[in-house]
């Protein structure tokens, strides 16, 4: 919770253990085996920075974070936990937190919307599926329509964009290169199977606005809620349009320095999704965009199982970590955290390998 101007995250030996609101934008993340208490922390962290004022985006891929609405239920064993905590002497109160709800496919909130031409070719190559000849085409039929002046809204544009390239091929041959029609006809099949998986409703006007997700009310931070659950029948498209929106943000944002606290937080749940069959072209986009955000005043905190999931140079960034628990039931699983415990700073007080796999449900490092 906010409290003494700090995000109170924890306990330890009778001192609180909190992470300082002009830190927050050092990025962060939130690991741990299923059911050892990551959501908990993703909703306590989102609540928190709300209270400071700080505007979030987050990612609800199961449909249990839309509670933030609405003010919890007492019980007593609630009480038995505010108390134990003392949670009851910092204030704490039953509250709830001003939400938007958002969805691509604007069944359960506002839709998302943009053009093709905001998206690239880069991220539309990888939601589509391309080999790297197919996506080189691709920036070449983007650089067409560019210089053409020819904004591409939809997927009907794109399909009749690449119709035009692919019948003036020899024309723009001597200009960029071979532009072989198996290749569009390839592309073509890309966007034939988006549409059919419903993610051409992501593509049309009127275009997101990313000033939508700085609102405040009385004080408190928004939380930006997207609605995922369809959306994570696919993890490309869930990967994919949750790294064009943080795009988007470090496209937009100017240089803001060092603040007092973040302009916005934005949780990445399933994180290892953006990172499978990531090309290298797109990896150096991840790695520019969460290094260099920060300074236009975002923290970005991403959410998975194992620290593991998430490349050396991405967890190299991540300053904030909150570790739960792994089963090292498997010789792979003892890996993995043998792997989690050297990405800490050493310890003398405990030993960080052994801590991991004995937390409780709840506890982290």
């Amino acid at each position: 919770m906010f409290y003494d101007q700090k995000i109170w995250i924890g306990d330890a030996d009778g001192e609180k253990v909190c992470i300082l609101p002009q830190m927050a934008n050092r990025h962060g993340l939130i690991a741990g085996a299923t059911g050892t208490g990551k959501t908990i922390t993703l909703k306590v962290l989102a609540e928190s920075f709300s209270d400071a004022g700080v505007p979030v985006f987050l990612a609800d891929v199961k449909g249990d974070l839309s509670g933030t609405c609405r003010p919890g239920a007492d019980s007593a064993d609630m009480q038995e936990r505010i108390r134990r905590f003392g949670l009851d002497s910092a204030g704490f109160r039953y509250q709830s937190y001003p939400s938007v709800f958002w969805d691509i496919f604007a069944q359960m909130g506002i839709p998302l919307r943009t053009t093709v031409s905001e998206m690239g070719p880069l991220l539309l190559g990888k939601l589509l599926g391309l080999n790297q000849t197919q996506s080189d085409i691709l920036t070449v039929v983007f650089r067409i329509a560019d210089e053409e002046n020819l904004l591409l809204i939809d997927t009907r544009d794109l399909k009749s964009m690449l119709q035009y390239v692919a019948e003036n091929s020899a024309a723009y041959s001597a200009q960029y290169g071979n532009i072989a029609k198996a290749s569009v006809n390839a592309i073509l099949r890309g966007v034939v199977a988006l549409e059919s998986k419903g993610g051409d409703r992501f593509f049309g006007e009127p275009a997101l606005n990313i000033g939508d997700w700085f609102s405040t009310e009385n004080g408190r931070g928004t939380i930006n809620i997207l609605d995922c659950r369809t959306l994570m029948n696919d993890s490309a498209l869930y990967s994919t349009f949750l790294l064009w929106m943080l795009s988007r943000l470090y496209e937009l944002l100017p240089e803001r320095g060092d603040l007092e606290k973040p302009l916005m937080v934005f949780f990445f749940d399933e994180a290892h999704l953006l990172f499978n069959d990531c090309s290298k072209q797109l990896m150096e986009k991840v790695e520019q965009v969460v290094r260099l955000i920060r300074s236009k005043g975002v923290g970005v905190y991403f959410i998975t199982q194992n620290p593991s999931d998430v490349p050396m140079s991405i967890l190299g960034q991540l300053g904030n970590r909150v570790q739960h628990a792994l089963r090292a039931f498997t010789p792979l699983d003892q890996k993995a955290v043998k792997v989690a415990a050297q990405t800490f700073r050493v310890n003398p007080e405990f030993d960080t390998e052994s801590a991991i796999s004995e937390l409780k449900t709840g506890e982290a490092l």
